[in-house]
């Protein structure tokens, strides 16, 4: 009830008239029936501007922090994700991304949609990083189709570390579903998961037009605080 409430008359109305987001290739995802939306992740405007254009429900699993911060804001930002219905996850430790995996395994069960963010995290600079390989297990677990999704232009108002965002139009597309059935029984083999979420990066970025980094955001951005934090040199590496 809160989910609809907050589509269709909290929050909804006023994103559509704050953001005019145009929207490209709805159609694509299915009316009914289990799948995966993959996408982008860019701000954290992007948890609130595609659940508001997609005709039917959907559900993230949202990183574990949303849910336990700290003082007022936390706690209201933790009430209002469990109140969309939004799943926490530990992204810390192998165990805890099987965890995410049953989670989302559980979401698609029911027939539902499910929202994910393959990077694992948001950009940091509005580049696409490598995608994990928790997508392409439950695509093949479950044997649902995935849909790429592409945010446009919400890195532009609202970067990481950003309160407010800016009002401007962005742009969200979906593509075609990706059917990946000609792997099903294959979820354990390394080699197929990697191809199968390395397919669905590279249809995120064909359809975001983004520059693509071949590692993982988290490690990339470790490095470069890392690196910041010894005035941008690292002395050893000279050696």
């Amino acid at each position: 009830m809160f989910y609809q409430l907050l589509k269709y008359v909290l929050l909804g109305p006023l994103l559509r008239l704050l953001f005019r987001p145009r929207i490209e290739g709805l159609e694509h995802v299915p009316e009914q029936g289990a799948a995966i939306v993959a996408g982008n992740h860019l701000s954290f405007s992007d948890h609130f501007l595609m659940p508001v254009v997609l005709k039917r429900r959907i559900t993230f699993l949202a990183k574990q922090e949303y849910f336990t911060g700290p003082g007022l804001k936390g706690r209201l930002t933790a009430a209002f994700f469990r109140s969309a219905g939004q799943i926490p996850v530990d992204r810390s430790g192998k165990e805890a991304g099987r965890a995410a995996i049953r989670e989302g395994l559980g979401v698609l069960a029911r027939g539902e949609l499910l929202g994910i963010y393959p990077e694992g995290t948001r950009s940091h600079d509005g580049r696409l990083y490598k995608g994990k390989v928790g997508v392409a297990v439950m695509a093949l677990t479950a044997g649902v189709p995935v849909i790429p999704c592409a945010m446009v232009g919400t890195f532009e108002i609202q970067p990481p570390g950003k309160v407010v965002p800016k009002v401007k139009r962005v742009t969200i597309r979906f593509g075609a579903p990706l059917d990946f059935s000609r792997f099903a029984g294959m979820e354990q083999e390394k080699t197929v998961v990697r191809a199968v979420t390395d397919e669905i990066m590279y249809e995120i970025l064909a359809l975001s037009g983004q520059d693509y980094v071949d590692d993982y955001a988290a490690k990339v951005k470790a490095a470069e605080t890392e690196q910041a934090g010894h005035g941008g040199k690292f002395p050893w590496r000279r050696r």
